[in-house]
């Protein structure tokens, strides 16, 4: 029954990333093998350093924030009944937007002319250049949660209607406080979810690329120049070897982040 699942993956996605590896070990051109020379390379790359340091600042500020964010904001529809669905559409908007409508709707409110410096103007402060300065990183970050807090919502929902009624109606007569049941009912009850999101999240992160690249181009404010900002200057440039090796690095960083997530979410 998965055999078909398991050939698509294989030649789609396990076959071409074992040619990425074969590749980080060796020259573009002529296939010569030179061992760890492109990791190297890639280490000692400023362009690498200055991408991977933010990338992992955006995610570090940004998964968090999203996964407390949306689990309110679930708790909180699954706590009322009128215009839960109402509330539901809305969250799930953003991820009907097409992200050039986004960047339209971006470079309107924040733009050097844009709406929010007209309304900083009409308060005497000082307009700011949002998308070409340091607040770059704060747009970025705040188009990462509006986009993906529906989605996020969704699955927490569904964790939580998993949830046993009994364990809080027992809860609530040993008198234990929301806080009490939030802490040795939800959150322990919601590990499996919590690993799903949190992995759903970590994913969806590397795709705000689109929205960055629509404002800023292949060489936006260095405080949003991320991985992927990178390798699509690397792609173009067919610096191929170099590519092949960070996106191993990538992989395995990926990789690791997953098992030890998988370890912290396992049920006792």
């Amino acid at each position: 029954m998965i055999a078909p699942s398991v050939i698509g993956v294989s030649i789609f996605v396990l076959i071409p990333f074992a040619d990425v590896i074969r590749r980080s070990f060796s020259e573009a051109m002529s296939r010569k093998y030179v061992g760890l020379a492109n990791y190297q390379s890639v280490f000692t790359s400023s362009a690498f350093k200055l991408a991977a340091t933010n990338t992992l600042k955006f995610l570090v500020v940004c998964i968090p924030l999203l996964l407390i964010s949306s689990l309110l904001v679930s708790l909180l529809l699954s706590s009322i009944k009128k215009l839960r669905e109402f509330f539901k559409s809305v969250l799930l908007l953003p991820m009907a937007i097409p992200a050039a409508s986004v960047v339209l709707l971006w470079r309107m409110l924040f733009h050097q002319q844009g709406l929010v410096n007209g309304v900083l103007t009409q308060l005497s402060i000082e307009p700011k250049n949002f998308l070409n300065s340091n607040t770059a990183f704060g747009v970025l970050v705040f188009t990462y949660i509006w986009k993906n807090i529906g989605y996020d919502m969704v699955l927490w929902v569904a964790g939580l209607t998993g949830i046993p009624t009994e364990l809080y109606e027992a809860a609530s007569i040993d008198g234990a406080s929301v806080w009490k049941k939030l802490r040795y009912i939800t959150v322990p009850q919601l590990k499996p979810t919590i690993f799903i999101v949190t992995v759903l999240s970590l994913i969806n992160s590397f795709k705000v690329f689109r929205e960055a690249y629509l404002i800023s181009g292949n060489y936006p404010h260095e405080c949003i120049y991320m991985l992927q900002n990178l390798f699509n200057n690397w792609f173009t440039a067919l610096d191929i070897q170099k590519l092949s090796a960070a996106a191993v690095v990538v992989a395995a960083f990926i990789l690791l982040f997953i098992v030890i997530l998988q370890r912290l979410t396992k049920d006792d």
